[in-house]
């Protein structure tokens, strides 16, 4: 173990924000996030714009950063950034920073997989947020991705369930444009749930084998039950759009629960952590925790700021790579598609 603070520079750029944190050891000092919300007029992330807004946002940002975690750029012990997966144009910005960056201060570069950052993020030091041991299964869930991991280590991951189609927040924010909400439509889906009935309308819900997951098929579903009913009545949405969101969103609860109570009966694993966007949804966390004691599951919710994209799970991937001495070369290469 160090005796010497460990200073981490973690810089996410996958998607559509920009974000730059600074750690001591597990701590975290800042967290900085720029959103661009350029994409909301389009109805989704557009590539080309979010590249060139990271261009725009990551000096900006990691200064802030720097400049909030009372760090001096000197101080800096390492630069992690996310390798992928993502959008290529996005992760170029930020692994290009990151390389000059190391190299001008002759400092390691180490280069982290956002997933796997998804789900480390609970090793994050929190005050009243309690780690999770190994080995545990970790849900993550977002635009991109669903899958179930069994986290054996820092860096042993397996993934044992995954989407065999659309990931579990394109399902959300596909349902919300069909509703007529404005993008990003999960967040809103979730408002309106809370106000109401989640067994007002039932929507089949997809058999897939084993632990995989799918979610194209209940995205038809409440497509065509939604003209259904507005061929009968044009005011349907409007009249009901509290009881159709907590029926989408309970039904989607119930998929996700469905599996992980499979995962926990084939591993014998009795720790869930959630992780990703999706792990913001309030319904998702009020289920997880009632599941602690109906199913006896430990379970570990993040801080909601560490759900969507953000820096500090790059950086305390960062920094127990740091640890291990697990450094990459300025040849390493931005990979969209990384796996596990």
């Amino acid at each position: 173990m160090q005796n010497k603070p460990v200073f981490i520079l973690a810089i996410e750029s996958s998607c559509d924000d920009t974000a730059a944190a600074v750690l001591k050891n597990d701590i975290v000092l800042s967290n900085v996030v720029a959103n661009q919300l350029i994409h909301n007029q389009f109805g989704g992330v557009v590539p080309e714009l979010a590249s060139r807004a990271h261009q725009q946002n990551i000096v900006p940002v990691i200064d802030a950063a720097l400049k909030k975690a009372n760090i001096k750029i000197e101080q800096l012990s390492a630069i992690a950034f996310t390798q992928g997966p993502g959008l290529m144009g996005s992760l170029l910005v930020g692994s290009s920073f990151a390389k000059s960056l190391a190299l001008a201060l002759k400092i390691p570069l180490i280069a982290v997989n956002h997933m796997q950052a998804h789900v480390l993020a609970h090793f994050i030091a929190e005050e009243n947020f309690q780690k999770p041991t190994f080995p545990f299964l970790a849900l993550t869930i977002s635009g991109g991705h669903t899958e179930i991991v069994v986290v054996k280590d820092f860096f042993d991951m397996e993934i044992i369930g995954q989407t065999t189609d659309d990931a579990v927040g394109e399902a959300f924010d596909k349902s919300a444009k069909i509703l007529g909400l404005s993008y990003p439509g999960g967040p809103l889906i979730d408002q309106y749930a809370q106000l109401g009935n989640p067994k007002a309308f039932a929507f089949t819900k997809p058999k897939v084998p084993d632990l995989d997951f799918s979610f194209s098929g209940l995205k038809t579903a409440i497509l065509y039950f939604i003209q259904r009913k507005q061929s009968e009545n044009p005011n349907f949405i409007d009249e009901n759009l509290n009881d159709i969101c907590a029926s989408i969103q309970n039904t989607i609860i119930e998929i996700l629960m469905e599996k992980l109570k499979l995962a926990v009966l084939k591993t014998g694993i009795l720790q869930i952590a959630i992780g990703g966007g999706v792990s913001a949804n309030s319904g998702i966390r009020k289920t997880l925790k009632e599941a602690e004691k109906k199913y006896g599951w430990t379970t570990f919710i993040p801080k909601f700021e560490y759900t969507t994209d953000n820096a500090a799970m790059i950086g305390i991937v960062g920094y127990q790579k740091y640890l291990a001495q697990k450094f990459e070369t300025s040849n390493v290469v931005s990979n969209p598609r990384i796996k596990f």
